[in-house]
């Protein structure tokens, strides 16, 4: 089978991918890889404590791969340390990324022109699927997540912390994407087909974020898509047990 390694996000999507991607017999998932805010120990935009990730790991006995980045990287500084990763990947034998991307374009074009440097295709098995439909089926799989960063913009407190369910879904606000796919929600998977065992957890506090983003000043393009971006989220701090 062709080696192939999963951007593991700790939430939802990321697991769907992988759980379609193990039906298959075509690729062989032999790594899960996550970049993690060095400075805080957590996922960045999860704001996932790096202990629950690597019981997830465990659980779903994949080897887990952590790359560390500074809180408030540039994109040139990200995109240099992502590189030279890729490049010992693909020495080490893997010629596929797959990504739990479903809708973005953008972000699609950018992975794709990224791993196109180093030799590795980006494969995207949850690509255009309808949300709706796709919420559905993950629930439907056995798959239970929780929220853990909701964005300030367009869902309140309430959001955050809870059980992503059919209820859940029913709440959501009009123009709010079902699978949080424009950043609305992000999630932490703890349990599914994926897994041996659930992954235990407390829900600890919650609270409200400001961000600033670490930008390359010369590139004037940059400049304005960061004032258009959103720096107000809600987290919820999971605790391991």
């Amino acid at each position: 089978m062709k080696k192939a390694f999963l951007n593991w996000s700790s939430g939802k999507d990321a697991a769907f991918a992988l759980y379609l991607m193990q039906q298959q017999k075509e690729y062989s998932v032999e790594k899960l890889l996550t970049t993690v805010n060095s400075e805080v120990d957590r996922i960045s935009m999860h704001g996932l404590r790096s202990d629950l990730l690597l019981k997830q790991a465990e659980s779903i006995g994949i080897p887990l791969e952590i790359i560390p980045l500074a809180g408030n990287v540039s994109m040139k500084t990200y995109n240099k340390v992502m590189e030279e990763e890729m490049l010992k990947l693909k020495k080490s034998g893997f010629d596929y990324s797959i990504f739990g991307d479903i809708l973005l374009e953008d972000l699609k074009h950018y992975r794709e022109q990224e791993l196109q440097k180093v030799e590795i295709e980006g494969l995207f098995p949850l690509w255009k699927k309808d949300t709706s439909a796709l919420m559905k089926q993950i629930l439907a799989a056995g798959f239970k997540a929780v929220t853990v960063s909701v964005n300030a913009k367009v869902l309140d407190k309430s959001f955050c912390g809870r059980l992503v369910d059919e209820e859940f879904l029913v709440d959501l606000p009009l123009g709010v994407d079902p699978a949080g796919e424009n950043g609305e929600f992000h999630t932490f998977v703890f349990d599914g087909p994926i897994f041996s065992k659930p992954v235990s957890f407390q829900k600890g506090e919650i609270v409200e974020k400001f961000f600033t983003s670490a930008g390359d000043e010369d590139d004037d393009c940059f400049k304005k898509e960061k004032e258009a971006w959103d720096t107000r989220f809600y987290y919820c701090d999971l605790i391991s047990i």
